[in-house]
């Protein structure tokens, strides 16, 4: 197991798995015309350069067996999709392919952020999830993240409550 930090090279690579975890996850639940409208817009090459060259956000891969079997989006300061909160790391995207999970990979992710945000001396951690992902929200409460607040995620033409959850360091 490996988990690399992106770097413009890498932009193929987090493109393929960035838009393959997000159909798995989300396509079964949406319309097709909002998820693809998703995959081309936030999920392009151009939009995810620009977020690779911000120097306030970050891109892990994470390679199993030499296959990326998903990724890890943080930001702090102004690249934080909320208030930016400079004693604050956001995860912004924790995504595996299926096939990959079941194997506690989406916990050595996260590990993996609450890692770099005690490196950074950050004093919480947060995210937003889809009110209706039962799955990840069952995740992030067993590791100790409460609700703080909501926000809305515009998917296409679908206007959807994400949850925000924070984890005290």
């Amino acid at each position: 197991m490996l988990i690399k930090k992106c770097n413009v090279e890498d932009i193929n690579a987090l493109q393929t798995v960035a838009q393959q975890t997000f159909y798995e996850t989300f396509a079964a639940v949406n319309t097709e015309q909002d998820i693809q409208d998703y995959l081309t817009n936030v999920l392009s090459q151009t939009a995810l350069k620009q977020q690779l060259n911000n120097p306030h956000s970050s891109f892990y891969l994470l390679q199993m067996n030499n296959q990326i079997a998903g990724y890890l989006k943080l930001n702090i300061e102004t690249a934080q999709t909320e208030d930016d909160d400079p004693t604050a790391m956001e995860i912004e995207r924790i995504y595996l392919l299926q096939a990959f999970q079941g194997q506690n990979l989406g916990q050595i992710l996260l590990n993996k952020a609450i890692e770099l945000a005690k490196e950074q001396q950050k004093s919480y951690i947060w995210l937003g999830v889809w009110k209706d992902n039962s799955k990840a929200l069952a995740f992030y409460k067993k590791n100790d993240f409460y609700k703080t607040g909501e926000h809305s995620f515009l998917l296409g033409d679908d206007n959807q409550t994400d949850y925000i959850l924070r984890k005290d360091l």
